[in-house]
């Protein structure tokens, strides 16, 4: 098969696909004839060698895949041979072909397309995985996204509004500070030109929010603290802008907040399919009724992988970056 697997890291230009061996599904695992896979930021940290895979996962780039099942190992139902499917994967997804764990694979329906579909796991299993069960998220609460026109932030938003949640997004550009509100962003702040602590207290009476989805890290961590409300819980799920922080402990005791956070990619097969059991129950009914769909920016084909890295790495996107690999989409 065709993949994408680098032998140094370097620039967009090492994406250049290569053949290597198909791989073949162990126990538990269902190999899947690759339609699209999503392009996420952790790969462009690992194209750069700043983020090796988890032990185990492939060196192939690539976390989330779209396709058909045409292959099962053992201790799988043959039942899934030919159906459609979409997965969060540990690695691989830049290929022909991929293997994924069972447990972390969802049924395509209808209303998605191939696209659209390699575009859901990362984004999917991340914002609820924090922002529902870290964070424990409510009806009538309200959220600061930071990235708000991101992979994440498009989904995050597309969720707040399903679940009764109000969504304040923080964005690099007044038109994409339009484009997050198009999306139903109750308010969006460009972090440019506005303070975001300033704009909080403003849209929320002095309260704060209930709740900070952060993947900036290091000097927006005590700014996020003066956002949250008394009880507020703060999610740190990247360090962008830096991995360490100055924590202003008393104010912490004296609010009651709690500070947390989670990687998603290095976790067990056991939990990313916990997480796919709960999204099966309560989101997957949504997907296929039409009501929720990621936001796509653009499709490159699969010999364009390094223009669609250069184009994340630009900053420009709204919403996600997809690579097309068969063209049965």
């Amino acid at each position: 098969m065709l993949a994408i697997d680098p032998d140094a890291p370097g620039g967009p230009e090492v994406l250049v696909p290569v053949a290597r061996p198909i791989p073949q599904p162990g126990e538990g695992e269902v190999l899947v004839r690759v339609a699209a896979a999503g392009i996420n930021r952790p790969e462009i940290l690992q194209r750069q060698g700043k983020y090796p895979p988890p032990q185990g996962a492939p060196s192939i780039l690539g976390m989330e895949i779209a396709g058909t099942v045409v292959g099962v190992g053992a201790r799988v139902n043959e039942s899934l041979l030919g159906q459609p499917v979409c997965a969060l994967i540990a690695g691989g997804a830049y290929a022909e072909y991929a293997v994924a764990p069972a447990g972390q694979c969802l049924a395509v329906p209808p209303a998605l397309t191939m696209v659209e579909a390699a575009a859901m796991p990362e984004t999917l299993f991340t914002v609820w995985s924090n922002l529902f069960e870290r964070a424990w998220a409510g009806p009538g609460e309200t959220v600061l996204v930071h990235g708000g026109t991101s992979g994440i932030g498009t989904m995050a938003i597309a969720l707040a509004k399903l679940f009764d949640l109000k969504i304040i997004v923080t964005a690099g550009s007044d038109a994409k500070c339009a484009a997050a509100r198009a999306l139903g962003a109750d308010l969006a702040i460009n972090y440019k030109t506005q303070d975001f602590v300033e704009e909080v207290k403003a849209f929320t009476g002095g309260r704060g929010v209930e709740i900070v989805i952060d993947m900036v890290g290091g000097d927006y961590v005590p700014r996020n603290l003066q956002c949250l409300a008394e009880e507020g819980r703060h999610v740190s799920i990247a360090v962008q802008g830096g991995a360490t922080a100055t924590i202003p402990l008393w104010d912490v005791m004296r609010r009651r907040l709690t500070l947390t956070g989670s990687t998603l990619r290095p976790r067990s097969v056991e939990f990313k399919s916990l997480v796919a059991d709960e999204l099966r129950r309560t989101v997957w009914p949504l997907v296929a009724e039409g009501k929720l769909k990621p936001v796509i920016d653009r499709t490159y084909p699969f010999a364009e992988a390094a223009e669609a890295h250069r184009r994340m790495e630009a900053g420009a996107h709204v919403g996600k970056i997809v690579l097309t690999i068969w063209d049965t989409l």
